[in-house]
């Protein structure tokens, strides 16, 4: 078969290629209560779910969004949140997030899943297109960006990795910790790692949700850079908040720099 012949089956057989968007949903916490409904601007009341549906909807690789929402009285408002912004909303268990995101997936009629966390406003989305196309061409099972500041991450899921990873992974891999199982058993899976500039390379910051101060730090952030918004580009977010020590300051205690799928030495060779 001719390489041009080539070509035109393998761009057929990505173009059946469906990549969800499916945000997993829930109003509970301990520390802060329906975290994905804070507003990130009280006055124009645009939530920090709002700016992630958002920034999704501006980029043309994702097929759809679909809001995976725990079961319970609690969580209905979500289902709202969807309707406003006229995407899909499936509801299932409080525990098991993976089967939810694999519900999400199915839904859309999907085949891979974009992930990012819902208390996380700001994703780096300057690598979701070329993420999508490693991920396509390489037959990757897995293609993640890591050494963000924390929140900033997003993965790319083969809808099957996931069903494999639910099938044979226990309660603790079908929890939030959706991609346990796949980095406990990284050599039987394909994953791909891509490395950020160095300019973006700062796992010690913190870009997500989970305290008073971390809400107070992301409306600051979103306050100053509204006009970029809803795709405010990273380097500006750590610029903004390395000239704001004050602000930077509110999350540092809870700061865990870490890693999930770049080993250090990968990190290094960050460009």
């Amino acid at each position: 078969m001719g390489q041009s012949c080539l070509q035109e089956v393998s761009a057929k057989r990505d173009s059946k290629r469906r990549l969800i968007t499916v945000l997993a949903c829930r109003a509970e916490g301990s520390r802060l209560y329906g975290k994905p409904l804070q507003n990130l601007n009280p006055t124009k009341g645009v939530t920090i779910l709002d700016q992630i549906i958002s920034s999704v909807k501006r980029k043309a690789c994702i097929s759809s969004i679909v809001l995976a929402v725990s079961d319970g009285v609690a969580n209905e408002p979500f289902h709202g949140v969807a309707h406003k912004h006229a995407i899909g909303s499936i509801h299932g268990d409080p525990q098991d997030v993976l089967q939810r995101l694999i519900q999400g997936c199915r839904a859309e009629e999907g085949t891979d899943v974009f992930r990012v966390t819902t208390e996380s406003p700001f994703m780096y989305h300057e690598a979701v297109e070329e993420a999508w196309e490693r991920h396509v061409q390489h037959g990757n099972d897995v293609t993640a960006v890591d050494g963000l500041p924390e929140g900033a991450h997003f993965e790319i899921y083969t809808l099957r990795a996931l069903e494999e990873s639910h099938k044979l992974g226990d309660s603790r891999h079908r929890s939030e910790l959706c991609s346990l199982y796949i980095r406990e058993h990284r050599s039987d899976f394909k994953v791909e790692a891509i490395p950020v500039p160095k300019v973006v390379c700062r796992p010690e910051l913190r870009l997500t949700v989970d305290y008073p101060e971390d809400l107070a730090l992301c409306r600051a952030v979103y306050l100053a850079l509204a006009g970029h918004a809803p795709l405010i580009p990273m380097a500006e977010i750590i610029r903004f908040l390395d000239s704001h020590p004050t602000i930077k300051a509110l999350a540092e205690p809870y700061a865990k720099p870490e890693w999930l799928w770049l080993t250090p030495e990968e990190l290094a060779q960050c460009p």
